[in-house]
């Protein structure tokens, strides 16, 4: 295999630059770390310890420090018989976990658009962060016609998970130890005339809507707001993201079932589609 130690010397330095003067917050380590990482490429993905070493400019010594470590936490792998390197499982997994956070904007960008003008409400779409939602995208109907009341959000915004129908979605398909730890750090304080602040009756409203696949917001965030939230899936079936419709009171004054059987269909036939574009398939039964 050949190799260019000038070309990946470049690579390296013009990808991360090395500080020169002290910098509030700056860690030297890590830099070196991450250069050791961006030697490899596709032209290059196995490397020994003095490729490494000439393309990073330090010794094989305090190489070998830095690539042991970066192999006992998985970012790199060493293969047994030639003893070199190469990228580990866990750089897999932050480059699939950008590819999604990136690819699921992309994607759902026209699906959002067509419920938003079916349903003439406001579509939203959101991530879960800690115990808070963020929304990654919002979207209006063509229409041009808002009536009632709504939140003053935009892609950015975050709002608690419990008391909205995005974030209950999301809440309900964590794992069990994952939720509980959320909920230690949650305070269920009251902020509409219906918001749930009973741990219990939190919990078994979230194990409804696991089995369900939909969450309700029935003015548990703010008077006169109700929505319908439904998940995204990633390929491998993890719940990455949800969408919602959000429907004033003002607009719709019918009970929260018959809202529901209204826009039920819709969402789902939305999140069917944009988890199907991210690879999603339900396996059949």
């Amino acid at each position: 295999m050949g190799y260019d130690s000038n070309m990946a010397s470049g690579d390296a330095k013009q990808r991360l630059p090395t500080a020169t003067s002290a910098t509030a917050g700056f860690s030297q380590s890590l830099e070196r770390g991450l250069q050791i990482l961006a030697v490899f490429s596709e032209r290059r993905p196995v490397l020994g310890i003095a490729d490494i070493a000439r393309a990073v400019d330090l010794n094989k010594s305090t190489t070998h420090r830095y690539v042991a470590t970066l192999a006992r936490l998985d970012y790199l792998q060493q293969d047994p018989e030639t003893k070199k390197y190469s990228l580990g499982p866990r750089v897999a997994d932050l480059g699939f976990a950008a590819i999604n956070s990136m690819e699921i904007t992309r994607v759902a960008a026209r699906p959002l658009q067509a419920l938003a003008d079916e349903t003439g409400h406001t579509v939203s779409m959101a991530v879960l962060d800690g115990s808070d939602i963020v929304y990654v995208d919002r979207r209006r109907s063509a229409r041009g016609v808002h009536l009632g009341m709504e939140l003053n959000l935009h892609v950015g915004s975050r709002l608690p998970a419990y008391c909205t129908a995005l974030g209950k979605v999301l809440l309900a398909n964590r794992d069990p130890a994952a939720l509980r730890v959320l909920l230690d750090r949650t305070d269920l304080a009251r902020r509409a005339p219906k918001t749930i602040t009973a741990r219990e009756q939190l919990t078994f409203a979230l194990g409804r809507i696991r089995d369900l696949g939909i969450g309700l917001n029935d003015e548990e965030l703010a008077p006169g707001l109700r929505a319908i939230a439904a998940p995204v899936r990633s390929r491998s079936g993890e719940v990455i993201a949800a969408v919602g419709v959000v429907v004033p009171l003002s607009i719709a004054t019918v009970p929260m079932e018959v809202l529901t059987a209204r826009l039920e269909a819709p969402l789902r036939r939305t999140t069917n589609e944009i988890s199907a574009r991210l690879g999603y398939r339900v396996e059949a039964s």
